[in-house]
């Protein structure tokens, strides 16, 4: 059974991330798009600096182990912000449905890195079928046009795969190191703000984008309050509360959930329309979430016996844990 706390979570990630597409389309007409990523970082992680300046001690905030290091290296350079500066940069040369599409591969990617490096996160036969079910889903949601996805730009489309990769190898990471972590998902994200802010201000200078082609507005202003304080500090708040309490596998499958959200939300603030195929793959993708969690099988037994390791004394091993956030048929 489903706990309402994971629900919550599961909820308010999907909406905050979902609610990202829609500012940042309206924000990027007054930003270039890796110094607007950056900005968002600079703002989130003042705020979230202050939050646990105000909530936490010294010795809470204090990284211990390299479990603690490889967390906030994760998250930080991963997660946060390798994967956002690929999305933001992808989607220069992708439509925003092929770039849907392509990072929607994160929760297909996910179970691939949790075979090579978790013992304990393994996909059910069923849960496979369950998350091929909601990629149809957001392939109709956003309705692209075949041809885009296998003509046009082969750059842009590799980069949004990467930055699917970034985000999905970087929830696995943090899953790897929590074994040996002492730190809290809210300390973690503080550590991980400011590295990811320093990474985009990096790739934005690095792309030769200048502060002076920054147009500032009041749309602008709230595009990026929005993207720093809801997408940013409360989006990643919940998700890597989400990632500590069901894995790795089922928190990525809010990237499922965020096209739905984004599309619902480009309906009612933007003026958008809604395809009929649209409502059809809403109901697929929460068709695939109504099969995921049946009986488990280990994926790293049908790998080479060479790619998969001896885990580590202190990680726990496929026979003596149950697979977290999966039943038992």
């Amino acid at each position: 059974m489903i706990d309402r706390r994971t629900i919550v979570l599961f909820a308010l990630s999907s909406v905050f991330f979902g609610g990202t597409f829609v500012a940042a389309k309206a924000g990027l007409e007054y930003f270039p798009p890796l110094l607007f990523v950056a900005l968002r970082f600079d703002l989130a992680a003042i705020i979230m600096l202050g939050y646990v300046a105000l909530t936490a001690s010294v010795e809470d905030l204090r990284p211990r182990t390299r479990g603690d290091v490889v967390g906030i290296l994760a998250t930080g350079g991963l997660v946060i912000g390798l994967a956002n500066a690929l999305l933001f940069v992808g989607q220069q040369y992708a439509t925003s449905a092929v770039g849907a599409i392509v990072f929607s591969l994160n929760p297909i990617l996910t179970p691939v890195f949790a075979a090579v490096l978790l013992s304990n996160e393994r996909l059910s036969t069923r849960g496979a079928f369950g998350m091929v079910l909601g990629l149809v889903g957001v392939a109709l949601v956003v309705s692209p046009d075949p041809a885009m996805l296998v003509g046009g730009d082969a750059l842009g489309r590799a980069i949004l795969f990467a930055g699917a990769a970034s985000a999905a190898l970087g929830a696995v990471l943090i899953r790897r190191a929590g074994a040996n972590a002492t730190l809290s998902s809210t300390a973690r994200i503080a550590w991980g703000l400011p590295l990811a802010a320093a990474l985009t201000h990096g790739f934005s200078w690095s792309a030769g984008e200048s502060w002076a082609a920054i147009t500032w507005s009041t749309n602008a202003l709230v595009a990026l309050a929005y993207v720093s304080v809801f997408a940013g500090v409360l989006a990643y708040i919940a998700y890597f509360g989400l990632l500590e309490s069901t894995g790795a596998i089922q928190a990525n499958l809010v990237f499922y959930v965020v096209p739905v959200v984004s599309t619902l939300g480009g309906w009612a603030l933007l003026g958008e329309a809604i395809a009929p195929l649209a409502v059809v793959g809403f109901l697929l993708i929460f068709s695939g979430f109504a099969v995921l969690g049946s009986e488990s099988i280990d994926v790293r037994a049908t790998l080479p016996e060479w790619v998969v390791s001896t885990p580590p004394h202190d990680e726990p091993t496929a026979a003596t844990e149950e697979p977290r956030g999966y039943r038992s048929d």
